[in-house]
């Protein structure tokens, strides 16, 4: 995928989540999402916040934080998950055609996130969302390749990553196979979708 299609798929994957958010009640709002500690709310506002973002409000937010880059986004997406949902909802919408990476981010950074991110919110709800493929074999392979925050390449040494539905494989050692996306969430460090792969157990 070249740059213009890397946008389009984000565009296309944050204007299907504000749908999903949308047609949420206020109890699914506070289900525990797939990242630790967060509610599907605190996953959602997270998403909204990258297009925003900027290098100063970076650098005090990182201040804030004591140094910390996780404790950062943890309390980044806290204090925006303030906000009422239609302001959420209506700031990740918003979001569409915004072609801008927060400080640091790379493209393929916020392609997995938002990709990453729906699952986490569906999935605990029960929802069925596909990544789409060509999308997500791309996901896949930057989250192999890159180490923080998700260290995929040591968290499953000793394992041949292998797409059941995809063109796609990586590592060397034990068999682990199923759907692209399955084994994407696998990569970002999600449990969640191991029954669905064969040769891994959680």
């Amino acid at each position: 995928m070249d740059t213009t299609q890397i946008w389009q798929t984000i565009d296309s994957e944050r204007a299907a989540t504000a749908e999903l958010l949308a047609g949420l009640s206020d109890l699914e709002w506070t289900y525990p999402s797939l990242c630790e500690g967060w509610t599907v709310r605190e996953v959602a506002a997270h998403l909204t916040l990258a297009p925003h973002a900027t290098i100063g409000g970076a650098i005090r937010d990182f201040a804030r934080a004591r140094g910390s880059f996780n404790r950062m986004i943890d309390q980044t997406a806290r204090r925006s998950a303030r906000r009422p949902t239609a302001e959420i909802v209506a700031d990740l919408r918003g979001s569409v055609g915004v072609h801008k990476l927060a400080p640091g981010q790379k493209l393929k950074d916020c392609l997995m996130d938002i990709m990453v991110h729906t699952q986490d919110m569906a999935l605990p709800l029960g929802i069925e969302r596909h990544m789409p493929a060509e999308a997500a074999i791309v996901a896949a392979d930057h989250l192999w390749q890159i180490g923080f925050p998700f260290h995929a390449r040591r968290r499953l040494a000793g394992h041949r990553l292998v797409a059941t539905d995809a063109d796609w494989s990586t590592g060397e050692g034990t068999e682990v196979s199923g759907p692209i996306e399955a084994l994407v969430m696998l990569l970002a460090g999600r449990s969640a979708t191991i029954p669905k792969l064969t040769g891994i157990s959680a």
